[in-house]
């Protein structure tokens, strides 16, 4: 989702407007420079916020970083079920999961890519707690392959995998002009559509 989504889901409920602005901030921050090329002082810096004052509305920086990461995947994955809650078809469920993803991670100021890309640069208690709030997002689409009229042959787990993998790698190789976000999607769902024989 977008850096001023995920300031407000996780900034929600917890008081002013400056953490707020804080949270944006670190947000863009971390998507500009990643986890280890910024600094709670960075932050401070650019929030006008000196030292002390900035833990007063931060804890540190690992969770303001699970934070800003889970907020970002607790939008995204309301957005997705918002998308495909309307629909029946299980292809069609799909598509519109697929097409609301490509959206989401192909927006300019998207915190999802960089956040979700940074997950090497982490200690190993934070990546613990990113990859545990990955594996809840993905539920989604483990979900929606669980529904599809697959090939008993065809190893759902694999499946769900690649087509993740082909969505995430999305900002990697999109241009904008010649096919929409939406008929990327398509085009994906159909060549990863295999129904039962």
């Amino acid at each position: 989702m977008t850096i001023g989504d995920a300031a407000s889901a996780g900034g929600r409920d917890e008081g002013s407007g400056r953490r707020r602005q804080i949270l944006e901030i670190a947000a863009q921050l971390f998507a500009r420079k990643g986890y280890r090329g910024t600094s709670m002082r960075d932050i401070g810096e650019q929030a006008g916020v000196l030292g002390g004052s900035l833990y007063h509305h931060i804890k540190s920086k690992d969770a303001l970083f699970v934070e800003l990461h889970n907020g970002a995947l607790d939008a995204a994955e309301a957005r997705i079920a918002a998308a495909v809650a309307t629909q029946a078809d299980p292809w069609v469920r799909l598509e519109a999961a697929c097409a609301s993803l490509l959206d989401i991670q192909l927006a300019a100021d998207s915190l999802t890519m960089p956040m979700m890309n940074d997950f090497r640069a982490v200690p190993d208690g934070v990546r613990d707690q990113l990859v545990a709030r990955r594996d809840r997002f993905e539920q989604l689409f483990r979900d929606l392959v669980a529904a599809l009229p697959l090939p008993a042959d065809i190893d759902r787990s694999l499946y769900r995998t690649l087509l993740l993998s082909q969505l995430n790698s999305a900002a990697d190789w999109y241009r904008d002009g010649r096919l929409t976000r939406a008929q990327i999607a398509a085009q994906i769902v159909a060549i990863f559509r295999h129904d039962r024989v």
